[in-house]
């Protein structure tokens, strides 16, 4: 049984492409059934394309307010029967109202540093890896090395992240589902 899976991306997608590529390597039983992104344009959405997954974005701008776009995410991510939401990359703290549209489908969220104390408004993409390394931390999503600058940490942290997610998804598939690689 493949599980049907919406990932949100708001950047590169990187970790959107290890989803594909475990997907289509049979490491993973899921298929992506839609890309959804805060921002037009996007790199991932490119990603998307190139591997024929339908994608939709949703900016804020777009609509009365933040819960408005993000009730119309939960409903095109509903249309598409996804059994789980993949946030993988994706920059937005989403609106209550878009649990309560996709209630009972779980929900993994992709962060590159310990929650909550590098997390909340703001805190993505080498801000993360900046906040880390100004905070003395020795352990991020990967142990902090002496000399690290906030690239050097991202990249090691980014190169975990595709493996995690895939373990992620791969945990919260139904077993049927689930294959070995």
């Amino acid at each position: 049984m493949t599980i049907p899976i919406a990932v949100l991306v708001s950047g590169r997608g990187s970790n959107l492409q290890a989803i594909l590529d475990a997907c289509a390597s049979g490491a993973l039983d899921a298929r992506v059934a839609i890309v959804v992104s805060n921002h037009a344009g996007v790199p991932a959405l490119q990603r998307a394309a190139l591997a024929g997954v339908p994608s939709a974005v949703f900016t804020v701008r777009a609509y009365s307010d933040r819960a408005a776009a993000h009730q119309a995410m939960a409903a095109a991510i509903a249309g598409v029967g996804a059994e789980l939401v993949v946030l993988a990359g994706f920059d937005h703290i989403l609106a209550p109202i878009f649990f309560v549209r996709l209630r009972g489908v779980p929900v993994i969220n992709l962060h590159p540093a310990l929650l909550p104390l590098f997390g909340g408004r703001g805190m993505h993409g080498d801000k993360v890896h900046a906040a880390v390394l100004a905070s003395g931390a020795t352990e991020s999503g990967c142990t902090v090395l002496p000399g690290d600058d906030a690239a050097t940490l991202a990249a090691r942290v980014l190169d975990e992240e595709h493996i995690a997610i895939v373990e992620a998804i791969r945990r919260f598939a139904p077993a049927e589902a689930v294959t070995r690689a």
